[in-house]
């Protein structure tokens, strides 16, 4: 009968589901040895590490987008989501450190994916442990990406990662800004300020639904590449409607770009964003 499954459907569609899973599953950096390992040549693809997924922001959506992106620009990418484990060994295997994370760990747990929604869990709070968090990064992990940077490799961080820059100063110097907040997901508009970056170079202004992360920014205002707005006159706080949306330099013999949008897999995938993604990963690795 068609509602009864055949042992050999049932083993066949297992067999699938082992595949699927095995796909997905996160390919963990290798672990550093005794010995360190050698840095990349020229000659090689330069590899990417991409440390991704806090409470807010799933794994799963981070490693769906950058899939299609490494995909599209013909480079090998290992996820992490262990944040303990990101070390100056564990980047001498890189050229390319992606960062779409936060800067906080939760020791007691959580009852909520987002603490800022009201749950019928918390109405007697008396009961569950406090959802206090904690920062994860170290003054060596903060210094180890600063020095990844200054010895001519490369930084992106996408979204939420400029909250690292609160917990961090070796993180900040080299990040060139930190996160001061949003509002809910709406609508709002990026546009291009600088048309002549190449990373920006054929890029259209675009409207996204998404956070707005509102940042403040150190280095010097022409490298500046993004503004964001909420062109329906919504604020933050006593930010305004406008926020930086993105920039890119050097830093020393390094690179670094930020650019905010990042909560969603649609917003990663607007179409001119993911084009201006794609060349800004070429950028940061000097391919154009």
């Amino acid at each position: 009968m068609s509602g009864i499954l055949s042992r050999r459907r049932l083993l066949r569609n297992l067999g699938v589901l082992g595949v699927s899973g095995a796909s997905l599953a996160t390919r963990a950096p290798q672990a550093a040895s005794a010995k360190a390992p050698e840095a990349p040549t020229k000659a090689e693809r330069p590899r990417v590490l991409a440390l991704i997924g806090d409470r807010y922001h799933n794994a799963d959506y981070i490693r769906v987008a950058f899939d299609k992106l490494f995909r599209e620009v013909n480079l090998p990418v290992d996820y992490t989501t262990n944040y303990d484990q990101l070390s100056a060994s564990l980047l001498r295997q890189y050229r390319l450190l992606v960062l779409l994370r936060d800067g906080m760990i939760w020791p007691n747990g959580y009852l909520t994916p987002n603490d800022y929604e009201y749950s019928p869990a918390l109405e007697n709070s008396r009961l569950w442990p406090p959802e206090n968090f904690q920062p994860w990064i170290t003054p060596e992990q903060g210094n180890a990406i600063k020095d990844f940077v200054a010895s001519g490799n490369a930084l992106y961080a996408f979204h939420n990662s400029t909250n690292i820059a609160l917990y961090s100063q070796g993180v900040r110097d080299v990040l060139g800004g930190a996160y001061l907040g949003h509002p809910p997901l709406r609508p709002f508009k990026v546009r291009i300020v600088n048309k002549e970056h190449p990373i920006t170079r054929g890029v259209e202004d675009f409207v996204v639904n998404d956070e707005q992360h509102f940042v403040t920014y150190d280095k010097d205002p022409k490298y500046v590449l993004l503004e964001s707005e909420n062109i329906d006159g919504l604020t933050f706080e006593n930010f305004g409607a406008k926020s930086l949306g993105g920039w890119a330099y050097e830093y020393e013999k390094g690179r670094v770009v930020f650019t905010a949008v990042g909560h969603t897999l649609h917003a990663l995938w607007q179409p001119e964003y993911f084009k201006l993604q794609k060349n800004a990963v070429r950028w940061l690795l000097k391919r154009n």
